[in-house]
């Protein structure tokens, strides 16, 4: 079997906070987007979403792990990137985040210790204040990252969820194991001969 190549340089603390993480509570402008707002004559809204970060979301559904997105705005966009990644835990237009947060963590059965927060700004303090993991991207407000166990060294928009998705399977045991499994199909030929 292939090596990892990633030795995923976490250290042991903050895989102690993230190992019984159950679901992960993501914003978006600022954190799966670069927060940069593009806004026609017509009003709407056009944001940019990193590759990785959607794949990321997808992996973390894939490893028993609950995505949900709260976000302060609505748009078509936003929604349709969720419903193409399979996200169908989301709120838009939360103007009060933990409010948001507390129907979904109750329908899931999760305690806040089993919830990871990443945000980017002062509505996601109640949010990254009570999560069992705050995660906070590069570009963050200094008061997030004064909460967060961890602040990305990538920018939201950039690979920072991505990064914190890859935290949250490496810690509860989940990484290898879907690394393999895509590996699989690169492995062999359909005679079996490596590839």
């Amino acid at each position: 079997m292939r090596a990892l190549v990633s030795t995923m340089n976490f250290s042991v603390a903050l895989r102690h906070h993230a190992m019984s993480i159950r679901a992960a509570i993501f914003d978006v402008d600022g954190v799966l987007t670069d927060g940069t707002l593009y806004i026609s004559e017509a009003g709407e809204t056009l944001k940019a979403f990193h590759a990785l970060d959607g794949h990321g979301l997808k992996l973390l559904a894939q490893g028993g792990i609950t995505p949900i997105v709260i976000t302060g705005r609505d748009s078509p966009a936003v929604r349709r990137r969720l419903k193409d990644l399979g996200v169908t835990q989301a709120v838009f237009g939360a103007h009060d985040k933990l409010a948001a947060a507390e129907p979904i963590r109750t329908a899931l059965g999760l305690r806040w210790d089993q919830i990871a927060v990443m945000g980017d700004d002062w509505p996601d303090l109640p949010l990254l204040a009570r999560a069992g993991l705050a995660v906070a991207p590069a570009n963050a407000h200094a008061e997030v990252k004064a909460v967060a166990h961890h602040v990305s060294a990538l920018r939201g928009g950039e690979g920072a969820a991505r990064e914190c998705c890859d935290l949250l399977l490496w810690a509860t045991g989940h990484y290898e194991r879907l690394l393999h499994s895509h590996l699989q199909t690169l492995d062999t030929t359909s005679d079996g001969a490596r590839t």
